[in-house]
This record gives structure tokens, C-alpha cells and sequence, in this order.
């Protein structure tokens, strides 16, 4: 790329009625990510020299979640996609360079694919615009790029177009790069003579090429990177796309997935060479998994780090915060919170460990629970290596339990365990021998006598 600067264009005025809420659409989530995350992740691997967001209803929403990292424009009323690339305009003053116009609801466009746009621009015959095309496999809706070697002879929508045309399945996506000194020159001369009475964007493309300059045309290979998100039925299949993507991905870079339908992955998902994902496995936003793990079926992961050789589930949940330290393993319906298990360490089943500190080879039986929060504030528990926790013991923090300790089964903790202290808080049990047969015989009696 040459050193002449890149601005983006992202247009986020739509209402989304068609998605029926009260959410801006394209901060719907694909994978754990607001949709235009997904796109300014990819602009912002072209190093941009701004942004510039165009948007209108809910606005406020797209301030909160994006401030900072984009300018904004408004476009109000809605005039079409000319009319919304002309609210940018102010936003540009000044910048001199390649601006690329992209869509928010159009969240897949690889950097790679803007980059061919910008490069094809810089070519040596100096295109006008450069739009991205792409071949659906039902063309019937969209406009077409009629174009020969890869210029552009005219854009045409499907309703204008001749049936020569529209044998045409090169179709387009709306996206385009212009240089921005001509790319608002161009716009002020678009009309809005058509049945909506809106000014769209492609008629610069037919403008320039009246005034007898080149358009191009880049081809991206797959339909699928442009689809629009309109509906909740289309971010579903936007969602199915980008986990398939992503598991071939995965497996591509040396992870098993069993099966791999049912495993879902969040958009920052990392997984090291020879992890195995079981069936029915969620993978929720920051989780990284070291090499050799295991993570077995129907386990929920979310905010978590899975060190090597790790074990978790089945039937396991981790949540932000835990972090499971090389050979340590979590069994079936235990839950991890803002918690370290130390390096070998073993919670095999029923626990809770929230805000606590596991020291490396303790065992933690099953049915414990720490007791982290007083209605107040949360509190910590720290365990010692090798320490035992016996079953159904609760820890009530804050609390230590030293190295070697033993906590006998049953017992309610809430005074620090000195290293390799036994402690057992258990209420004396009581005998009564005879009572319980005496208990049923009484009570059949009293059963006999009342259908008597």
C-alpha cells in the first residue's frame, strides 16, 4: 500500500424494522460481537485515518459503543445510500486520500478484500471508483456490474436491466472505494429522479464513466462475505456462517471437535494444537485453551484460561475469571468463578469455587461450596497445596486453609486452617437406639386406623 491515507465510510442509519427491536441492528451480535464490530475489526487492519459513522435512529446507542473510535454524521431523513455518504462529507474535511464506503450491517468483509479495492484504486489507469462485485447464487435482486476485464461499462438494477443484462450474474455488493476528491465531486451531481426519490451511491459509477472515465470492478470469491443482515432469520444464518467458518478453521489448525456441529465458538475463541472439544461445548467471550486440553461434552466456558493437559467437564461451568493451571481438572457440575485451580488440583464434582485461590494438588471434594459473598461484598478463600477438602464442606470466606490441611467431611469453616491442621466442625450426633421403628410402627397404626 502506498503511503497516501485510508478513511472509511460506515453506513448505520438503517431502522432494522424488519428486525423488530429495540437494539440498533447492527449491534445485534454475531458470535459474542456487535456486527460492526466484526467490519471496523477488518478496517481497522488497513490502519485508517478515520472513520466516519453515518448514522440516525438510535444513535445514541452507536455513541456508547463506539465513542472514542469513530466520528459520527447523521443522516436525517433517510434519502438513500448517496444522500447517507454525503453526511459524511463534513466529517472529511480536509482529507486528502482513498475512502473506502462499507455497510454495518455487512459485518464479514475481510481487510484483505477492502485492501484489493484500495490497490485497485492506486492502479496505474487511475479508476474513478472501484466497486465490489460478487457472483450470488440467485442474482435476481440485485443490481449488475456489467463489466468487460475487469471494467465497468454500466450498473444497472435488476428492474432497469435488459434480459442480456441481467444474464449478467455479476452483481453488487455496494461497496466502493473512491479517491475523496472524487468521490463528493461526483456525488453533488447524482439525481434522485427514480420512483423512491432517493440518491444512490452506484449512479457515481455511471457518472464517472459518462464523463468518459474508467470504473473497475474487484470480485470477492465468496458471496457469502457480503451478505447483509436485515432480519433476525438472517443474523441466525449470518451466525451458522461464521461458525462453520470457524470450526473448519479450528480444526484446520490442529483441534478435534467430535462434533462439530455442536460445538460454538465467541469471536475471540483461542484454542491451541491438540485440544479436544467434545459434543455440545460453548465457548462464551475470553477464553483461551492450552495445548492437550480437554474439554468434555456439555461444559460452559466463558471469560476463562484452560491451561495444558487441563480437564474440564462434562458438564462444567467456567466463568470469567477462572483460571485452571497445567494438569489441574474440573469434573461434572462443578462452577468456577474469579478463581485460580493451582497446577494438578482436582475439583471432580457438585462445587462451587468463587473468589478463591486453589494452591497446586489440593483436593476438593464434592458438594463444596466457598462462601463468597456476605450480601455485601465478596470475599476470598485461599487453599494451600495439597490441602483436602472432604465433601459437602462449605468455606466461608474470607479464609485459609493451609498446606497438607485436612477439612474433615461436613464441615462449615470459618476460621483460618493452620498447614497440616485437621479440622472438623460437625454438630455432636445424636443416638437414639429403638426411635425409629418405634416412629413407624406408631405411624402405621395411626395410617390403619384413619381408612379404618
Amino acid at each position: 500500500m502506498s503511503e497516501r491515507p485510508i478513511a472509511a465510510i460506515v453506513l448505520a442509519a438503517g431502522k432494522g424494522t424488519r428486525m423488530k427491536s429495540s437494539l440498533h441492528k447492527v449491534l445485534h451480535a454475531v458470535a459474542g460481537r456487535p456486527m460492526i464490530e466484526h467490519l471496523l475489526a477488518s478496517v481497522d487492519d488497513l490502519a485508517p485515518a478515520r472513520i466516519v459513522t453515518v448514522c440516525g435512529e438510535a444513535r445514541e446507542q452507536l455513541h456508547a459503543q463506539l465513542a472514542g473510535r469513530t466520528d459520527f454524521a447523521v443522516q436525517e431523513p433517510q434519502l438513500g445510500t448517496g444522500h447517507a455518504v454525503q453526511q459524511a462529507e463534513e466529517g472529511l474535511e480536509g482529507f486528502e486520500g482513498d475512502v473506502l464506503v462499507l455497510y454495518g450491517d455487512v459485518p464479514f468483509v475481510k481487510a484483505a478484500t477492502m485492501r484489493a479495492m484500495v490497490e485497485r484504486l492506486r492502479a496505474a489507469d487511475a479508476p474513478a471508483a472501484v466497486v465490489l462485485g460478487f457472483e450470488p447464487e440467485d442474482p435476481l435482486r440485485y443490481g449488475r456490474v456489467i463489466a468487460q476485464q475487469g471494467r465497468i461499462l454500466k450498473m444497472v438494477e435488476y428492474k432497469d436491466a435488459t434480459e442480456e443484462e441481467r444474464a449478467c450474474t455479476l452483481c453488487n455488493s455496494g461497496l466502493l472505494a473512491a479517491r475523496s476528491e472524487d468521490l463528493f465531486a461526483l456525488l453533488s451531481r447524482v439525481k434522485n429522479e427514480n420512483a423512491q426519490e432517493e440518491y444512490y451511491l452506484p449512479d457515481i459509477v455511471n457518472i464517472a464513466i459518462a464523463d468518459g472515465r474508467n470504473c473497475a470492478v474487484v470480485a470477492c470469491d465468496n458471496a457469502d462475505e457480503v451478505a447483509g443482515i436485515n432480519s433476525r432469520a438472517e443474523l441466525a444464518a449470518a451466525e451458522a456462517q461464521w461458525q462453520a467458518c470457524r470450526r473448519e478453521e479450528v480444526m484446520a489448525e490442529g483441534v478435534t471437535l467430535r462434533a462439530p456441529e455442536t460445538v460454538f465458538f465467541s469471536w475471540d475463541t483461542e484454542l491451541a494444537a491438540d485440544v479436544v472439544v467434545e459434543p455440545n461445548v460453548v465457548f462464551g467471550p475470553g477464553v483461551t485453551v492450552a495445548s492437550a486440553a480437554v474439554i468434555k461434552a456439555f461444559s460452559h466456558l466463558e471469560g476463562a484460561s484452560v491451561g495444558e493437559d487441563v480437564e474440564v467437564g462434562p458438564y462444567a461451568r467456567l466463568r470469567p475469571g477462572a483460571k485452571l493451571e497445567k494438569g489441574s481438572k474440573v469434573g461434572n457440575f462443578v462452577e468456577i468463578k474469579k478463581a485460580t485451580l493451582g497446577e494438578g488440583a482436582k475439583a471432580n464434582h457438585l462445587t462451587y469455587l468463587g473468589d478463591a485461590t486453589v494452591g497446586a494438588g489440593a483436593n476438593i471434594g464434592a458438594g463444596t461450596i466457598t462462601c463468597n459473598y456476605d450480601g455485601y461484598f465478596k470475599h476470598q478463600t485461599v487453599i494451600g497445596p495439597r490441602a483436602f477438602i472432604g465433601s459437602n464442606s462449605a468455606l466461608i470466606a474470607p479464609v485459609n486453609i493451609g498446606a497438607d490441611a485436612i477439612v474433615a467431611a461436613g464441615s462449615a469453616v470459618s476460621r483460618d486452617v493452620a498447614d497440616g491442621e485437621l479440622r472438623m466442625v460437625r454438630a455432636e450426633q445424636l443416638v437414639k437406639p429403638g426411635w425409629a421403628d418405634r416412629f413407624h410402627d406408631a405411624m402405621k397404626k395411626k395410617k390403619a386406623e384413619k381408612k379404618g
